[in-house]
């Protein structure tokens, strides 16, 4: 027995709306009766005001920084800022001595620690490596077979390191998500679980790693460039070098002595065993991790793999500057306002409401009732944006900044598009003779491809432009894309549930006059005109020409097909041949004489 279709279509997929929205409300509430959030979105720097901090960096043992130390500490806290979650922030150097610190809100304690630490580099010897999820819980280890170490390790490659503990941790360790950073840095002495991050395609791994062995101030050097084959010959693939002081040069022969018997062993390229890998660790996460492929005796090691340019000159400059022992002084710090970004974030919400009235007007101008469908959908999607940013905010520390709010107000339009693109299929169908309930499922089919394709651009455009472009622009562009998102869910879960609803209504039904979908002012003509006959070309062009009034004429003539408009030549032109026989017939009758007739 074929199953029933419902008489409410579009119900299922609003109830799973409803559902969507109470769940987002329950867990922003939650985090709200815990105060770990808040009703309101974060916002940034611009819009907030903040803390503004002068640093004097110094080196330990004395001595004068570099500007190119400078670059590369700014570097490293901006990587420590923004791997704590703290958005939005400003960091830059001031006259080749200090580094401004720019940041939201009042900073904690850890943050401050983060920003004033200094870095730490190593190498550390692999002892393990796995996938960067976390293992699944059917697949653990047993705990009778968890390793237990039988006697105190021989060297740093030594598995007597891994201990029960240490594997368990290994185990639940997630690098498929952004690992917090921590002023606490791990005991050099000791093994460390930790992740290599993805990066350029790389992606990412999780490490059980030995004690080091090398620390990151016997580096005294390195560079990047075009590796050379054994003719001398340049090629295309990019190598970074290191070069090793005389204390790193006889630490490092005998361990890439010790790491190359494990890659001998495992059979070369063929084989796979981690112990034949370094670790380069700054601030305990790996930066890479390559294969000791020969013993090198001159301090001079050659890391290749897949390098772009780019990756190389990073690796480089964070293997120069990273082991420098630099640290800070707060020299000075000083709260900071939001005054300019408070007048230019409401010039930018008048804007916003400006272009809002005139996309409602538009709506209600053009559809009358089905306008107040365009008005709710977009009620629907601010709500789901401005939820989505909430709680960013709250799991994130995502903040809100005015080229974000550009953003927002710049989707507004974005949004509207879709479902105007949707409402003009409808009434295509409807000129063409089909009833509402068909022609809302007729043009939907149409409308979704074209509606996809657009929101599919938008999307690329914002991704590319996130990772191309770098301060508030990241900002504007975040929110553009998800806008974007926010549009096809509610695109796709309201408005074509809506209509489908009220297409059974008797209001809509019916075409009445301020529906927005008459089709007696569309210029529709039935399919089926009776006594078996169905609409012709050349009928739906004659009645399509004569509607009520003129800006339904004006209208029909712009949506008629070309074979319509075929047809209406050629009726016309035939009409005007037979007013002309008409007429010459009429002149030969007054022309004959009385006695003729």
């Amino acid at each position: 027995m074929a199953r029933s279709r419902s008489k409410r279509p579009g119900l299922r997929t609003l109830v799973w709306l409803v559902v969507l929205f109470v769940a987002l409300v329950s867990l922003l509430g939650g985090g709200a009766l815990t105060h770990q959030a808040s009703w309101a979105p974060k916002l940034a720097l611009d819009l907030e005001g903040g803390t503004q901090m002068i640093l004097a960096p110094k080196v330990t043992g004395g001595g004068a920084v570099t500007q190119d130390q400078l670059n590369q500490a700014v570097e490293i806290i901006r990587q420590r800022v923004d791997g704590s979650g703290v958005s939005e922030a400003e960091i830059s150097t001031q006259s080749s001595r200090n580094v401004v610190v720019s940041l939201p809100g009042i900073p904690s304690a850890q943050t401050r620690q983060l920003i004033q630490a200094s870095a730490n580099m190593n190498f550390r010897p692999v002892l393990a490596s796995g996938d960067p999820a976390p293992v699944a819980k059917d697949q653990l280890v047993p705990e009778d077979q968890l390793p237990k170490p039988t006697a105190a390790p021989a060297n740093a490659s030594d598995q007597n390191w891994i201990t029960a503990d240490i594997y368990k941790q290994f185990e639940a360790l997630d690098c498929t998500k952004p690992q917090p950073e921590s002023t606490q840095r791990s005991d050099p002495s000791k093994p460390l679980v930790t992740c290599q991050p993805a990066a350029s395609g790389t992606p990412a791994v999780k490490y059980i790693l030995g004690p080091v062995e090398i620390p990151g101030t016997d580096i005294s050097g390195s560079t990047f460039q075009l590796v050379q084959g054994q003719q001398g010959a340049v090629t295309n693939q990019w190598a970074v070098n290191i070069q090793f002081n005389s204390d790193g040069t006889q630490k490092f022969k005998d361990v890439t002595q010790r790491l190359n018997g494990f890659y001998v062993a495992a059979g070369g390229d063929s084989g796979n065993d981690p112990r034949s890998q370094f670790a380069i660790v700054l601030d305990d996460k790996v930066l890479s991790a390559p294969r000791a492929l020969a013993v090198i005796t001159d301090g001079r090691p050659q890391i290749t793999g897949n390098f772009t340019q780019a990756s190389a000159q990073t690796l480089s400059d964070q293997l120069r500057f990273g082991a420098l022992p630099i640290s800070f002084d707060i020299q000075s710090e000083e709260q900071i306002s939001a005054t300019l970004g408070t007048q230019q974030l409401q010039m930018g919400l008048l804007a916003g409401l400006i272009g809002l009235l005139l996309v409602v007007v538009y709506s209600l101008f053009q559809y009358r009732a089905l306008g107040f469908v365009t008005i709710a959908s977009l009620v629907v999607a601010g709500l789901l944006t401005y939820l989505s940013i909430t709680l960013l905010g709250w799991m994130q520390n995502y903040r809100l900044s005015l080229a974000g709010v550009a953003g927002l107000i710049v989707a507004i339009g974005q949004t509207a598009d879709s479902f105007i693109v949707y409402f003009e299929r409808i009434r295509d169908e409807l000129r063409e003779g089909r009833g509402l309930v068909s022609a809302v499922e007729n043009g939907w089919r149409r409308a979704k491809r074209t509606v996809l394709a657009s929101k599919a651009v938008n999307l690329l455009a914002a991704v590319v432009l996130y990772f191309v472009a770098v301060g508030n622009v990241r900002g504007f562009a975040f929110t553009l894309g998800l806008t974007a998102i926010a549009d096809l869910l509610v695109v796709f879960m309201f408005t074509h549930p809506t209509l489908q609803l009220i297409a059974r209504t008797k209001f809509f039904g019916e075409g009445h006059r301020f529906s927005g979908l008459d089709p007696v002012q569309l210029g529709a003509v039935p399919l089926y005109r009776g006594a078996g006959r169905l609409r012709e070309a050349s009928e739906a062009a004659k009645t399509s020409l004569k509607p009520k009034n003129a800006a339904a004429a004006r209208e029909a003539g712009r949506r008629m097909t070309i074979a319509e408009r075929r047809a209406a030549a050629a009726a016309s032109e035939n009409g005007s041949k037979a007013d002309l026989a008409r007429a010459g017939k009429g002149t030969q009758r007054s022309e004959r004489s009385p006695e003729e007739n």
